[in-house]
Formats: structure tokens, sequence, C-alpha cells
């Protein structure tokens, strides 16, 4: 013990102390009545602890405990809620496939809208090629000699890119000629894939809904497109992706649904995609009331204005989730914070006590949504 003492000044004269009145003190001891509690790594023992002590904590990490308190929600409700997954980002290229094939595969998620690019490099990964570790510091000029495409820290091969864009466009070549929802296409082209950890197999193998309205922007889309071009040279008719057949079947699937939820990794296209279908469920003279529950995990910033940052409050006044809805964001990039929170999921276990969603499609209808 130290031979010096310590003493905590009382009130005095000769400082200032506020004097709260009565009502103030109560008012102030609400206010603090809940205490940050220390992560002790001692007692981590698994990802669930972990998170549940992120949840405890402070900033960001008590918003990832935060979210993983609303995903139990959402696996827990006895209103089955249909869950929507938005993908975007370079989710393959982090490593996040198979977190993403853990999500269809134990029945956390009931619908996936994804960027193109996301499912080719799965669809690519799938056919035995691989990411590569790189650097953010290369060469970018020696790797364009190279034909190594770079994803920040990642590299893939452009020459394989090549080949397999082609591919999927003599695949089109295939089918028979007509209007496909990118669900329909997509549903086709993972039938094919023999890849246990493949997020497009996985998904066509339980029959799980996988939209990726702006496919154009993506290497799949450049695949249907060279299919497009010899089909216009050799003047016959071929594959076109019906982008707004898309709204259609996925806002049935709004419509259909007792209530909605949703998961949003990142953000772009697929999260507004998602909004947008709860939007349009008036076309169909519904107000659903917008989402029972939804998270998103991102680095982009609300004060921007930008579709990917705004806050879930936000969609709120768009009626894209509802007013009494529990919700959480976490600000933290989708590769550290979505294996967390689905790891913390998986541990539960609630979400295998789920029903699969059984979908009866002749396109465009939807025929029936059961559990």
């Amino acid at each position: 013990m130290s031979e010096y003492k310590f003493k905590l000044l009382k009130e005095s004269s000769n400082y200032y102390f506020p004097n709260l009145s009565d009502d103030q003190k109560k008012a102030k001891s609400k206010k603090l009545e809940r205490s940050v509690k220390q992560i002790d790594l001692e007692k981590i023992k698994s990802i669930n602890d972990l998170v549940t002590a992120y949840g405890n904590a402070s900033i960001q990490a008590r918003n990832i405990g935060g979210c993983a308190d609303v995903v139990e929600g959402m696996m827990s409700d006895s209103d089955r809620p249909t869950v929507f997954l938005g993908l975007a980002g370079p989710l393959i290229a982090a490593g996040l496939r198979k977190v993403i094939r853990d999500m269809i595969e134990n029945k956390m998620v009931d619908v996936v809208v994804s960027t193109g690019a996301i499912l080719y490099q799965d669809f690519y990964q799938s056919l035995g090629f691989k990411h590569s570790v790189g650097t953010p510091e290369a060469d970018d000029r020696e790797l364009r000699d190279l034909y190594i495409d770079r994803i920040y820290d990642t590299y893939v091969d452009e020459d394989a890119f090549w080949k397999l864009d082609c591919s999927i466009g003599h695949f089109a070549d295939e089918l028979p000629a007509g209007r496909y929802s990118t669900r329909q296409f997509l549903e086709i082209l993972g039938s094919t894939i023999d890849d246990e950890n493949s997020i497009l197999g996985t998904a066509a193998k339980h029959k799980v809904p996988i939209f990726a309205p702006a496919i154009n922007d993506s290497s799949i889309g450049i695949g249907l497109t060279e299919h497009y071009h010899r089909c216009v040279k050799e003047g016959r008719e071929g594959v076109v992706i019906d982008s707004i057949r898309d709204n259609y079947e996925l806002t049935q699937v709004v419509v259909q649904s007792k209530c909605t939820s949703a998961i949003y990794v990142a953000g772009g296209v697929p999260k507004n995609f998602i909004n947008d279908s709860v939007v349009m469920a008036y076309i169909f003279g519904l107000d659903t009331g917008g989402h029972r529950y939804a998270i998103q995990v991102t680095t982009d910033s609300p004060h921007w204005g930008g579709l990917s940052g705004s806050t879930l409050s936000e969609a709120t006044s768009w009626g894209k989730v509802s007013k009494k809805a529990t919700h959480c964001m976490a600000f933290v990039e989708p590769s550290v914070s979505l294996p967390l929170i689905v790891g913390s999921a998986l541990e539960k276990g609630t979400c295998k006590k789920r029903s699969r969603i059984e979908y009866d499609w002749d396109s465009p209808i939807l025929k029936s949504l059961k559990k």
C-alpha cells in the first residue's frame, strides 16, 4: 500500500458544486443507472460471449451487440418474419462466402438480394478459381500486363474472368429464349453448381430466391451481353433479363408474408431494392407497415445523404421500416462485423428452429408462399 492517501472532496463553500432539485437528482440517477461493462477477455469462451460482451460495452462494439439482439428477435418471433438479406461490397474477396452460405443453409434468411459481382465471384470460386492474397501497394500497371485484377488487397485472374464471362453467355444459349427475372436465371445457374460452399448452389438447393436487380453491372451481365451480341448477329431471340419482373416478383414475396425483416450488408442497390419492395406493396392494395426488424452493417456515413449510409430511422419516414420496428446499425466494415453477428446467431441456434419457406412460382406470379 502507498504511504499516501487520496481523499475525494466533499461539498465546500470554497468550490461550486451543482445544487440539483430532488426531481433532477432522480432524473440524473435514472440516466446513469446502467454501467458500461469492461470487456473481460478471460471470460470470453465463444463468439457469442464476445458479442454479448460487446453489447454491454460502448461505441460500435455496443452496436454489434445490438445487431445480434435484433437478429435474435427476428429468428425467435412467433410470426416467423420473412427475412431479406441485402448484399453489396467485395464480400467474396473479403472471405465471407461461407458465412453467407451458412446463413442460407441454417435458415437465417429467406430471400437474397445481391449485387451481380458477389454472385459472379461465388460462381467463379465454385469452378475452382480463387481469390489470391495481394497488396494495396501493388504496381497496378504490372498487374495489368499480367491480366491480374485487384480488389483492394485481393487478386483475381482476368483471363479466367474472360473465359467464365463467355461461358455464361454460351450457357444462356442452352436456355429457351424469352424473358427471365434474375431470380429465374440465377436459380437455373445455381442448379449447375457442385460446391457445397456456394451461395448460388445452396440457394438453388433449398429454393431460396436470389435477385440481382443490377445484374447488368457485373460480369454475369457481361456474359449475357456476349450472348445478346451473338443473338443480334445471328438474327435470333435469346435470353433477356426483365428487371421489372424482379420488382413484381419480389413485391409479391412481401405482400404474401405475414411480416418482413431485413439484414443489410453494406448498402447500394440491394438495400434500396428490398426497401422499395415494401413501398411497392401499395400496387397490390396493401400497406405492410414496413419491416418489423432490421439491421445494417456498413462503413457508409449518414451525413452525406446517400442511400447506403442512410439510417434505418430515416427509412421509417418512407414506410420501409415500421414505426414500431426493432432496428440497429453498426458502422463496422462487414468482413469484421458480419462473422461476429452470424457466428453469435448460429451458436444460439434459434435460427435452426425456423421452418423453411416454400415458394410456388409460375413466373411472374407467386402462386403461394408457405412455411
